[in-house]
This record gives C-alpha cells, sequence and structure tokens, in this order.
C-alpha cells in the first residue's frame, strides 16, 4: 500500500468537499514524503516539499518525530535540500511545540559544532514546552560546565521566552457581528451531532452556525469589508457560550474569525473575540482564554428602574431593558487595552477591565493560557537549578485575605490545594491560585481534541500528582458507527497508553464500559476535598469541587496535575419546609432555580458563581441530580455540605463501586483504582473517628447572596419549558423558564418521552419499574401512546438492577433491548409507541447520535433544552425538549400527553420518590 497515494486519493475527496488536505500527523506519510523530496527528479517532489514544511502538525506525533529527525539532518548537513536551508531548518523546528523538536534542538545545543549549538540556543530560548527529561538533561550538562547550558538557564531564568515577545496592541479595532438574539448555546458554534469531526479542525468548522451558510456568508463579506479589523461575535441580550466549555466551539470561532497561531501549521487559529451582552458562561470563557482571547461582558441592554429604585416590568413580569448602545452587526468598536474601555468613535462605552487582568493580558500575548502555565514552571526550574529567587516577570498572582473573615468551602478547598502561594497566608474569592488537581476525565467525543492538545503540547506520561484519569466511551454509546470504529478505539489506546483508567481496553481485556462520564467521575471522587476537573461542563461532582472544563484545560490538567484560576465566589442555598410524598428531587432542583429568581427579581445569581448547596442528608447518587443541574444555572460550579453520617455513605458507595472497577480488570499498571480504594477507606476512617470532619464552610464565611428554598411551595411538579414560540426571541430556549406542572392542563401533547443521561441514578430505574406494575394493576396492561426511551446511566446499575428484580420488569415491557453484542450501527430516525431500552450511556441527551424526530415534543430527564439539541424543528413546527423528573416523563408517554396532577397524584402512590429532608444540624465550622 503507498500511503502518499492513498493521501492524493483522500485529498481528492475533500477537494469535493471544499477542503484542504488534512494535516499530516503519521509517520509513515511523512517517511514517504522526506523520499520524495530526497528524490530530485520525483514528480510528486514540489508539492512533497509544501506539505512537509506546511502540513505537519507540531508535538508529539508520530510526524513530528520524523519530521524534526530530518531537519537535524538538513542542519548538520547529512542531507542538503536545497529549498531547505538549516536556518530554515532552524525556524521550522522553532514552530514545533515541543517533544521530538526539543529533544533534537537539545541534541545541537549540547553538541560540539559551536555555531550549531548557538544556533540552536537561540531557537531554544523562544521555547516553553520542556518536560523533565529535557530540563534533566540541561541540569546535566550545566552542573558539567556547558557554556550553551548554562547560558538557556540563564535565559529561562529571566522568561525571556515571554519578556520577549511583542506586547499586545494597544488599540484593537473590531467589528460587530450578531450570532443571535438571547443565550447563545456552544451547539450553535459546534453542534453535538459534528462532535465526530471535532480533530478534523477545518472540516469541523463547515458546521459553524449549525451549517447555516447564508450566516457563514454573512460573516466572510463582513471580514472581506472590514480586512484590518477583528470580527467579534455577539449574544445580542444574553450569555454568548452557554452550556459547555467546548474547546471546538472556540477553535471554530478563531477559525473564522481569528488569527492563525503558526504559518507552518493549519487551520490552527487563536485569540477570538467573544462578547455578550450578559457576558460569557464561566467555563466557555475559560476556553476562550486557552488560545489568548477576549471575552467582553457588554451590558448594552440594562434594567430599568422607577424612582424607587425597583425594576420596572411588563405586563407579563419581565424586566424592561433599555439598549445602552447598540452592538448590531457592522458596529465598529474600538477597544483601548491600555484604559481596558471599550469605544465607539470618541465616545466611551464600557469598562472592560475584567476583559483585561494582568493573566489575560498574559494569556494574550504569550498566544494562550498553555504557554504561560509551561513558562512559569520552566523559569522556576531554571531559578532553582541557579539557586536564585524567581524574577518577577509574569504579574503576581492576586491574593486577597481578609482578617477575621471566615472561609466558604470552595475557599477552604483552594487554600488546602494550592500550590506556589504566600506561605501561611489564607486566600478568600477573587484571589488567582493554581491547585492541584485529584481526579481528571476526558469523555469521547472531545478526547480525541484531548489528545491532540497532549501532543502538541509534547506530553507523554499522565502527571504523578493526579490520582487517576478516566477516559469515558459514553458520548459515543448509542450507535456503534464507522466513525466510532474509527476514532474510539485510536482514542481508547492513546489514553491507555497515556497511563489513563479506559472505558474500553484497547487489547480487549475488559468489556467495553459506556457508562456516563460524570457518574463514573461522582463515584471515583472519593475526598470531599477533592479537585476534579472534567471535559464536559457537567463535571459537577456532589464530593468535593470539580470544574467542567475544555478539552486543552483537560489536556493541562493531565499533563501538569494543575489548574489555574479565581477563586470563585460562592452562593449559599439551604432549605426549609417539608417536601410532598409525590415530589421527586428533581421538582426541588427546577423549583430552587424559579425560586432564586423571583428573590432576585429576575437576576440570576447563580452566574458564574459556586453554588454552596448545604444538602446534608442525601447520598451523593441523589445529590448529584442537584450539582449536575448547576450547570444550566449557569454556575462556575457546586459544592454539597453533607452531614458525616451522609458522606460516610456515600463513600461507601464509591468505594464498592470502584471495587467493581478493579473486579472488571479496569485498573491501571499503576493501579490508581486501588489507590482510590485505599484513599476512600481512610476518609471513611477519619469521619467515623472525627479526626477530620466533613468539610464545613466557616459561620462568618462571605457569600455573594443566599438563597433559601421553601419546600412548602413546591406543590406540584417543575418543568422547565424552552418556550419555543415566545415573540421575544431572547426569551427562548433558556433553562430559566420554569413552569409548574398545571401550566399545561393535562393537554399538552408529548411525542416522545426520555428518561436517562446523567441526571437519573438507580433510584429512577426503580421508579419506572415500579410505575409500570402499577400501571399494569391498574388497567390491566401497559400502553405506550409515545414512544419512551431509557438509557441508564451506568453498567452497574443495570447489574444491581438484575440482581434485585427490576431490570426483568424493564424487559417485559420493552419492545427493544440493547444487545452489546450487536450494537446498533445507524442512528433510529423513527420510533414506535414502546419502550426503548438502550445501552448505558448519553443517548438522546447528547444530540450527536440519536435525536427525536423532527418536530416533536419530547419529555425529558435530560438537562439540555437548546433548539436542535435533542430534537430539530421541521418547517411545520418547532421541536421542543421539555425537562422534568422521571415519573412526569413516564407517565406523558402512557397518556402521549402531559398529566393532570391527579393522574400523576394517582400514578406515584405508594412510590417514595425521594426521602429528602433539610438538615436538622449545624452544617457550618
Amino acid at each position: 500500500m503507498n500511503t502518499y497515494l492513498d493521501y492524493l486519493k483522500e485529498i481528492e475527496e475533500r477537494k469535493e468537499q471544499g477542503l484542504h488536505p488534512k494535516p499530516i500527523d503519521g509517520s509513515e506519510l511523512l517517511s514517504n514524503i522526506i523520499s520524495q523530496i530526497k528524490d530530485v527528479n520525483n514528480e510528486h517532489r514540489e508539492e512533497s516539499l509544501n506539505f512537509f514544511i506546511y502540513n505537519v502538525l507540531p508535538g508529539t506525533t508520530s510526524a513530528a518525530g520524523v519530521k524534526a529527525k530530518f531537519l537535524k539532518e538538513i542542519i548538520l548537513g547529512e542531507e542538503v535540500v536545497a529549498e531547505i536551508s538549516p536556518a530554515f531548518a532552524f525556524e521550522q523546528l522553532s514552530h514545533m511545540k515541543g517533544g521530538p523538536s526539543v529533544e533534537v534542538l537539545l541534541d545541537l545545543a549540547l553538541g560540539n559544532d559551536a555555531a550549531i549549538a548557538e544556533e540552536a540556543a537561540k531557537v531554544l530560548k523562544t521555547q516553553v514546552f520542556l518536560y523533565e527529561a529535557d530540563t534533566a538533561r540541561l541540569e546535566e550538562a550545566y552542573k558539567a560546565g556547558n557554556a550553551i547550558a548554562k547560558e538557556l538557564i540563564e535565559s529561562y531564568a529571566q522568561a525571556d521566552f515571554f519578556t520577549k515577545l511583542p506586547e499586545i496592541d494597544e488599540e484593537i479595532e473590531i467589528v460587530t457581528f450578531v450570532a443571535g438574539v438571547g443565550d447563545i448555546s456552544t451547539d450553535l458554534l459546534s453542534p453535538g451531532a459534528d462532535a465526530h469531526s471535532r480533530s478534523d479542525r477545518e472540516l469541523h468548522g463547515q458546521c459553524m452556525f449549525e451549517h447555516n451558510k447564508d450566516m457563514q456568508n454573512e460573516l466572510l463579506a463582513l471580514k472581506a469589508q472590514h480586512p484590518n479589523k477583528r470580527v467579534m461575535l455577539v449574544a445580542e441580550k444574553g450569555t454568548m457560550g452557554v452550556g459547555s466549555s467546548r474547546m471546538s466551539g472556540v477553535n471554530n470561532v478563531a477559525l473564522w474569525t481569528g488569527i492563525q497561531a503558526s504559518e507552518y501549521v493549519p487551520f490552527i487559529n487563536i485569540a477570538p473575540v467573544i462578547a455578550g451582552t450578559n457576558g460569557i458562561a464561566p467555563i466557555f470563557l475559560t476556553t476562550v482564554g486557552v488560545t489568548g482571547g477576549i471575552g467582553l461582558d457588554l451590558k448594552n441592554w440594562v434594567k430599568q428602574k422607577d424612582a424607587e429604585g425597583n425594576t420596572i416590568v411588563d405586563e407579563e413580569g419581565d424586566a424592561v431593558l433599555k439598549e445602552e448602545y447598540s452592538v448590531a452587526t457592522g458596529t465598529v468598536l474600538t477597544i483601548n487595552t491600555k484604559e481596558k474601555k471599550l469605544y465607539n468613535g470618541d465616545t466611551f462605552l464600557k469598562d472592560v477591565s475584567a476583559a483585561f487582568t494582568p493573566q489575560k493580558m498574559e494569556f494574550m500575548k504569550a498566544g494562550g493560557s498553555y504557554a504561560v502555565v509551561f513558562g512559569k514552571k520552566l523559569q522556576t526550574f531554571a531559578c532553582k537549578t541557579l539557586g536564585i529567587e524567581v524574577p518577577q516577570v509574569y504579574a503576581a498572582s492576586k491574593e486577597i485575605s481578609i482578617e477575621g473573615q471566615g472561609l466558604t468551602a470552595v475557599e477552604k478547598i483552594f487554600n488546602k490545594n494550592a500550590v506556589g502561594t504566600t506561605p501561611g497566608k489564607t486566600l478568600h474569592a477573587g484571589s488567582n491560585v493554581r491547585v492541584e488537581v485529584n481526579i481528571v476525565g476526558s469523555q469521547d467525543t472531545t478526547g480525541l481534541m484531548t489528545s491532540q492538545e497532549l501532543e502538541m503540547m509534547a506530553a507523554t506520561v499522565i502527571s504523578p500528582i493526579v490520582d487517576t484519569g478516566y477516559q469515558s466511551g459514553c458520548h459515543t454509546a448509542s450507535v456503534w458507527d464507522d466513525k466510532s470504529k474509527a476514532n474510539i478505539p485510536r482514542l481508547m489506546k492513546f489514553m491507555n497508553d497515556f497511563g489513563l483508567v479506559t472505558a474500553r481496553h484497547p487489547e480487549g481485556k475488559y468489556h467495553a464500559m459506556t457508562d456516563v462520564i460524570h457518574k463514573v467521575l461522582n463515584d471515583i471522587a472519593v475526598d470531599d476535598w477533592d479537585v476534579i476537573i472534567g471535559g464536559d461542563s457537567h463535571t459537577r461532582m456532589a464530593k468535593g469541587v470539580a470544574f467542567g472544563a475544555d478539552s486543552g484545560t483537560v489536556a493541562l490538567a493531565l499533563a501538569t496535575g494543575e489548574a489555574t484560576m479565581p477563586i470563585p465566589e460562592s452562593v449559599k442555598v439551604t432549605f426549609k419546609g417539608e417536601m410532598k410524598p409525590y415530589m421527586d428531587f428533581r421538582d426541588v432542583v427546577h423549583a430552587t432555580q424559579e425560586q432564586m429568581l423571583t428573590q432576585f427579581e429576575g437576576e440570576n445569581v447563580f452566574q458564574g458563581k459556586i453554588i454552596e448547596v448545604h444538602i446534608g442528608t442525601l447520598t451523593s447518587d441523589q445529590a448529584f441530580t442537584f450539582t449536575d443541574w448547576t450547570a444550566e444555572m449557569k454556575a462556575k460550579a457546586s459544592i454539597c455540605i453533607s452531614e458525616e453520617e451522609t458522606l460516610i455513605e456515600s463513600l461507601e458507595i464509591s468505594r464498592d463501586r470502584i471495587q467493581i472497577m478493579i473486579d472488571k480488570g479496569m485498573d491501571n499498571p499503576k493501579q490508581d483504582l486501588k489507590g482510590l480504594v485505599d484513599k476512600a477507606n481512610n476518609r471513611i476512617q477519619e469521619l467515623k473517628t472525627g479526626t477530620k470532619p466533613a468539610l464545613k464552610p466557616d459561620a462568618d464565611a462571605k457569600y455573594y447572596a443566599e438563597v433559601v428554598i421553601d419546600l412548602d411551595k413546591i406543590v406540584e411538579p417543575m418543568i422547565a419549558d424552552p418556550d419555543v414560540n415566545n415573540e421575544d426571541v431572547s426569551k427562548r430556549y433558556t433553562h430559566d423558564n420554569i413552569q409548574p406542572l398545571s401550566f399545561y392542563g393535562g393537554t399538552k401533547k408529548v411525542d416522545l418521552g426520555f428518561v436517562g443521561s446523567c441526571m437519573v441514578h438507580k433510584g429512577d430505574m426503580q421508579i419506572l419499574a415500579q410505575m409500570l406494575k402499577n400501571l399494569e394493576a391498574q388497567k390491566g396492561e401497559v400502553e405506550f401512546k409515545a414512544p419512551l426511551v431509557v438509557a441508564p446511566p451506568t453498567y452497574n446499575i443495570v447489574d444491581e438492577l438484575k440482581a434485585e428484580g427490576d431490570w426483568e420488569v424493564l424487559e417485559k415491557y420493552a419492545g427493544f433491548v440493547f444487545d452489546d453484542n450487536a450494537p446498533k450501527a445507524v442512528a433510529r430516525t423513527k420510533y414506535d409507541n414502546k419502550l426503548y431500552l438502550e445501552r448505558p450511556g448519553c443517548s438522546l441527551c447528547m444530540g450527536n447520535q440519536e435525536k427525536a424526530e423532527p418536530g416533536d415534543t419530547v419529555m425529558a430527564t435530560s438537562t439540555r433544552l437548546f433548539q436542535g439539541r435533542v430534537v430539530r424543528d421541521t418547517d411545520a413546527k418547532k421541536g421542543e425538549s421539555l425537562l422534568s423528573s422521571t415519573p412526569v416523563v413516564v407517565l406523558s408517554c402512557i397518556l402521549g400527553r402531559t398529566p393532570t396532577m391527579e393522574e400523576y397524584e394517582a400514578a406515584v402512590e405508594g412510590i417514595v420518590l425521594t426521602k429528602f429532608k433539610p438538615s436538622q444540624k449545624q452544617l457550618v465550622m
């Protein structure tokens, strides 16, 4: 097989899609290309040179290794290529970002040819992606008296690689492009249905604006009209990037509007400019920083107040907004980065200093946050080797310490896990902190991007700081199609080799697991003081503090064992009253959002904050329903404050489930899972003996806001409604529209139901089984008037249900039961009125494989109600995804419509939905 001819064939196929050649990452193909370059008479030589110079992925790809070796041979004169001089070879190496290129540069710098060594040193002084093996070589050479090694280490100590970079422009001219009115989901920028193509950046770029070619062409025309300005994507009257961190979304925006990172690496762009009336969603803003981009909080629409300072509302009770200044598409604005202000001509519009903190400006200068993180690490190494204090090159981390003020839960966790802070100093919210990370999770639709990021930052093994990393297979669980067969085994092998515990073993040593990643992470988090980073917005565990992150931040956490961020402010949530016996805890979750908005006149005080929920008596399985939903509340993260007895029970459940993973053969060679079992046992012992109590905030901690949820007010099921026909476009597809069941009058037609995703647990499957038994007892049979799709979150739950008899009940009524020996190869497009028992995993919630029929009204337990996510529109009817509890979903499918309260109460009679009571104990220190 001729890999080069195969490549040419692929190029022709891509041309038909309007695409350029795919960047080269394989050693075999590049070796063929190099052979053709050496052959001056080869018919493919000219194009081979072009591919070699401009189309090879950097870092630790196998192609990068071959390229670096050939460039070294050219520099040493062992090979002669007229078009690639030794100087040009050095320039090529300077753009290859570590790994084999740094190894080659060190070989040359520490070699015997003084002239070559000096040129290699010049390039090395610009590099930051050096790992332990690289710095160890330098240190050894320095101690042996090598002058070049000394010169390099001294340069690194002064951080010349950063200080000698150009400063960011004092004025940045931008032209606005309104991408939508209201909240803009990351699905608009990178649709979930296109998850399979995320690692092919140019191909994935075609899905921008959900494949809306008219919008894409309008954006191109705007760029052509303003060639010297940067395009700023705007969410008018809304928040930009709600729903997820989605690195692919930022990559797409950068591809269309950003700056090429290197002229020798295609389709990797940086520095997008993004804005929203209500700013940028917190985890999406972090992703923008990864690329050195700019995220603006415009506040161009403001609530109107009366003479007494009360918010003026319209007939529907919504706040009346006034436009302070226009950002309509085509508006030319100027950002003054020195003044940190936004102007229209000479007219001052808005202070934007929050977007230009010293740290964010460093990201912009360095071309992204990675270079800053690795630069600081390299500078620290150099100064330690030289025995000197670290010069203050980077902006000092902001340290806020307020004497006499207690700590919130997140402040305590950050203080415990912080590195590099002033010794003995207690830090409060607003401080910038590097923290060690205990658990890192990678999911399968962003995992390929994470593996690319790891290769491009030249990382080869997981940091020893991390207790364990986990690679899931849940987002591609529904359909084992050709794309999955090509991508997932390759991803699992990479991550397994890198040192993670993987859902699928490369050699098939255990049954392939498609468990929902959030459920797995919730189990393997075994300390309430832990920090967890995961490649999905729903990385929000009920133990410790967990942050959803983009694929790059996940890669950085895997490679370094650290994450850097400001300590967020917290909102305290407590409960009073008593739950009605017919209410589900999902109703409490939705009521929390509804009551919070009422208490604060429509202001979402959760946005960008930590929700510190004093859950008290719910185990982590059930409490996860609350923490999971905090992504839809637009919170940064959440923390559960539990009673000691409850935390012990949660840890015992986690320990036993980790042991099941071990028994299945899933532990890695380092036995990380065994280490977690030991850690759980140790924490349980600490709690039982009182040597280290459960995490609790201080009684005198300061909060951004405090919310008290009155359980007595929750008298009927609560439903999050996308309100798809609201005349005000900005109020559609927001999770803030919470309605009681009676709002629908028992008449709203339901076309399909879904019980699954990370929002459900074993108890939901038991509720479903009991409801089916009840309905059969009442009516003699169970008849579905709408399809019901059920996807248990994990195989453990399926196993437990089988052992206890409930799975047999579900199978009895099912018209389809998943078969791991013959998984679906094609996504379902039509549904019959029956129960579908699907493979554990994300299923309909992800929207990348299975979807409802276009135009359907879906009642689901999942998390996403964005346009097109679960169900597409038709010309005749908008698809809509209403989110509710398991009993409401099940009953809606039996009836084919929303139930009345009478029907609902009858259906759940005798079923224990939730045993939740507010804690009677003081959950503070």
